[in-house]
C-alpha cells in the first residue's frame, strides 16, 4: 500500500489539544446508566482485543466505552502471534487494528481489508464489494467521490470499522556525520538510500554509512517473496522498478527503469521508455562487480510475469498486488505507439519523447539492439483487463522490483509444486549471503545497492558500480551497513552515540530526546498508517448487530487520543484518508450512542 493530507493547522484544533489533558483513567470515568438493557437492566458487554504494545489506546477504548454505557472485558495478548490466534479464533467483539498503506494507493488501503474475498477481510457486502471496484477504475474528483461513497457505506451506514487515528512519521539523524538534507522521509516508499550522502562528501568512498532496521531475520531477498519489515526496505534498494513513488506518492519515473511513462486514454495500457544505463550487478569477493548484463525488457517481462503468478515460486506473497496485469510485452513497432492517445490528446510516442536523450528512431525488441544515443529504445508495454490506473502504484510497490531472469532460471531449477526448504535453495534465500553458509551468493542486483553478506548483526551492501553513473541518481555512499537492533531504545541510544547515522522510526514517545540533542536532527512527515477498531460480525456476538456497532463508532472520540499523544495523531475516517481526503468526519455523540443501544435492545 497516496495523498491528500490532513493537517491539524486551526487554531481551534492547538486550542483543543492543549485544553484537553490527560485522558480520563478508568477510575475517574463517570459511567452513563442509560444504555443499558431497560428490561434487565443488564449492560451490554464488549470483549476488546489487542497487544500488549497498544495498551495505552485500549484504555483509552474502553473508557470511552465506560462511559457511553458499556462493559467492557479487556483481552490485551503480548504479541502479534497471540493477537493473531484470538482473532482467528473469534474470541473478540472489537480488534484493536492498524494498516498501513504503502504502495500510496487507495485501492490496496480497502481490496485487501474490506473486499468479501480480501485476504484480511471479515467483512462480507457486496455493495462494499462493488464500490472497492469501481473506485479502482477511476481517477481525480470521480475518485474522490467513490472512495466517499465506500467510506459512508463501510463507517457511517454499517460500521464495520471504527476510526480512531493517522499516525506520523518520525526520523532522527546524526547530523554530526550525515547531510539531513540528503536523508529523504518519504510517505510511502521505503528509505531511498541512493541519495543519502556524509556532510564531508570525501567519507561517501572511504566510511560505512550505518543504517538501522528491527528485524534480523529476512523473509526472502526475491521481491516477489517477501512482503514484510525485514525485507521492504532492502529489496526496495536492491531491484529497480518501472515506476517509483515520491515522497508525497506520486507515481514518478524518478530514479527508476524508464526514463517516462505513459497512460493510454482508456486507463486499460500503461508503456514504458526503457533507460539502457543500468546493469545487473553481482557480488565476487564481498565486492559488487558490473555483469555486463543489461536490465532489459526481456527481464522485466520475466519479472512481472512472474509477479502476477502464484505458482512462479513456492510460497509467494505479493501476487495478489499485480493480479491486476494481464499481459506484458515489448512493443516492436513505433507506428502502434503513434496511433494510441492519451488522456491529453498527445500520443504515446509524444508523451514518451519528452524526456529521453535523443528522439525515439526505432522500438528495438533485442537487447542487444539497444542503443538509447542513437535512439534505439526498448518500450514495455503493460494491459489491465478493465481501467485500473492504480497499477502503477502497486509497480511502484518493492514487489515489482526487476530480477534477472538468468540469474533466478539459474538458481530455480527446483519444482515448485515439489519444493522442500530443507534440501532446495531458492533464489533470495538468506542463506545465500549469511555468513558461514555453504552456499554462494547468487544474488543479482538491478538497483543501487546489492547485499554481500550477513550474519545476526548486521547486513552489509555495496553500491552498484554499473546502476545511472553520472546520472543525479547515481548512488552517493559506496558502502552501508544495516544494523540489526530490536529494541527502539536500544537503537535511539546508538543513533545518540553516533553508532548509527538514521534511524527511520523514532518512536513518538522520544520525539523530545531527538529534539534536544544537539547532534541530532528529528525529521517528521505525514504517513499512511491508521489505526482502527475492528468488529466481529459473527453472529454469536453481539457486534453482529449494526445498531450495536454504531453504537461503539458514535462513541470514540479521536480528540482525547490527539491529546494524549500530544497532537502528534490526526484524524481520520478509514484506511483512505491519509490518500484522499472525502470531507466526512467522525464525531462523537452519546445522543446517537443512545439512539442505536436502544435499538439494539428493542431487536432483541
Amino acid at each position: 500500500m497516496n495523498k491528500k493530507l490532513f493537517t491539524l493547522a486551526s487554531t481551534a484544533t492547538v486550542a483543543a489539544v492543549a485544553l484537553a489533558g490527560c485522558v480520563e483513567t478508568k477510575s475517574d470515568v463517570k459511567e452513563n446508566d442509560g444504555n443499558t438493557n431497560e428490561a434487565t437492566g443488564d449492560k451490554v458487554v464488549i470483549e476488546l482485543l489487542g497487544m500488549a504494545s497498544s495498551e495505552q489506546d485500549l484504555n483509552i477504548v474502553r473508557d470511552q466505552l465506560v462511559k457511553n454505557g458499556f462493559d467492557v472485558k479487556l483481552n490485551i495478548q503480548p504479541d502479534y502471534g497471540s493477537f493473531k490466534a484470538q482473532q482467528d479464533a473469534g474470541n473478540y467483539d472489537i480488534a484493536a487494528s492498524s494498516w498501513t498503506t504503502v504502495t500510496g494507493n487507495p485501492d490496496y488501503a480497502v481490496r485487501g481489508l474490506f473486499k468479501s474475498d480480501g485476504a484480511s477481510s471479515n467483512v462480507a457486502d457486496e455493495t462494499i464489494d462493488k464500490l472497492i471496484d469501481e473506485a479502482s477504475t477511476l481517477v481525480g474528483d470521480e475518485a474522490k467521490e467513490k472512495y466517499k461513497e465506500l467510506e459512508q457505506m463501510l463507517v457511517f451506514d454499517n460500521a464495520y470499522i471504527a476510526p480512531l487515528y493517522i499516525s506520523q512519521k518520525f526520523q532522527g539523524i546524526y547530523k554530526n556525520e550525515v547531510n539531513p538534507d540528503t536523508v529523504r522521509l518519504p510517505k510511502s516508499r521505503a528509505q531511498a538510500w541512493e541519495a543519502i550522502s556524509f556532510n564531508d562528501v570525501a567519507k561517501n568512498a572511504s566510511e560505512t554509512l550505518v543504517l538501522h532496521q528491527t528485524m534480523g531475520s529476512l523473509t526472502s531477498l526475491d521481491p516477489v517473496k517477501g512482503n514484510d519489515g525485514s525485507i521492504n526496505t532492502l529489496n526496495t534498494n536492491m531491484y529497480v522498478r518501472l515506476v517509483n513513488l515520491s515522497d508525497t506518492d506520486e507515481v514518478v519515473s524518478d530514479g527508476s527503469l524508464s526514463y517516462d511513462h505513459a497512460i493510454a486514454e482508456n486507463n486499460e495500457e500503461f508503456y514504458f521508455v526503457l533507460r539502457d544505463d543500468i546493469n545487473f550487478a553481482k557480488v565476487e569477493g564481498e565486492k559488487a562487480v558490473d555483469t555486463g548484463d543489461l536490465v532489459s525488457a526481456e527481464d522485466v517481462v520475466f519479472s512481472l510475469n512472474r509477479a502476477k503468478d502464484q505458482n512462479a515460486v513456492p510460497d509467494h506473497r505479493t501476487y495478489s498486488l499485480h493480479e491486476n496485469i494481464e499481459t506484458v510485452e515489448v512493443v516492436s513497432d513505433l507506428t502502434a505507439l503513434e496511433s494510441v492517445k492519451t488522456a491529453g490528446g498527445k500520443s504515446i510516442l509524444e508523451e514518451l519523447s519528452d524526456k529521453v536523450p535523443a528522439a525515439i528512431s526505432e522500438a528495438v525488441t533485442a537487447e542487444g539492439d539497444v542503443d538509447n544515443a542513437a535512439g534505439k529504445y526498448q518500450v514495455v508495454k503493460i494491459t489491465t483487463p478493465k481501467a485500473f490506473p492504480q497499477v502503477l502504484n502497486y509497480l511502484a510497490h518493492q514487489s515489482g522490483g526487476i530480477v534477472s531472469e538468468a540469474a533466478v532460471t539459474a538458481v530455480n531449477t527446483f519444482d515448485v509444486a515439489s519444493y522442500d526448504p530443507n534440501k532446495d535453495i531458492a533464489y533470495g534465500d538468506q542463506a545465500a549471503v549469511t555468513e558461514g553458509a555453504t552456499y554462494a551468493n547468487h544474488l543479482a542486483a538491478s538497483g543501487p545497492y546489492i547485499l554481500v553478506k550477513k550474519n545476526d548483526y548486521e547486513a552489509t551492501f555495496v553500491k552498484n558500480p554499473a546502476y545511472l553513473a553520472g546520472t543525479e541518481n547515481e548512488p552517493k555512499v559506496n558502502d552501508i551497513s544495516v544494523r540489526f537492533i530490536a529494541d527502539n531504545d536500544s537503537a535511539l541510544s546508538a543513533l545518540r552515540n553516533g553508532e548509527i547515522h538514521v534511524l527511520q522510526s523514532v518512536p513518538e514517545t522520544k520525539t523530545d530526546v531527538v529534539e534536544g540533542d544537539a547532534n541530532l536532527v528529528l525529521k517528521t512527515a505525514d504517513s499512511n498508517a491508521v489505526s482502527y477498531l475492528l468488529f466481529n460480525t459473527k453472529e454469536d456476538r453481539v457486534t453482529a448487530s449494526a445498531d450495536l456497532r454504531k453504537a461503539v463508532l458514535h462513541s470514540i472520540n479521536q480528540e482525547e487520543f490527539i491529546s494524549f499523544y500530544q497532537g502528534k495523531k490526526k484524524p481520520a475516517v478509514s484506511t483512505v484518508t491519509p490518500l484522499i481526503d472525502t470531507g466526512l468526519k467522525l464525531q462523537a455523540d452519546q445522543a446517537k450512542v443512545k439512539e442505536f443501544i436502544n435499538a439494539y435492545n428493542a431487536s432483541k
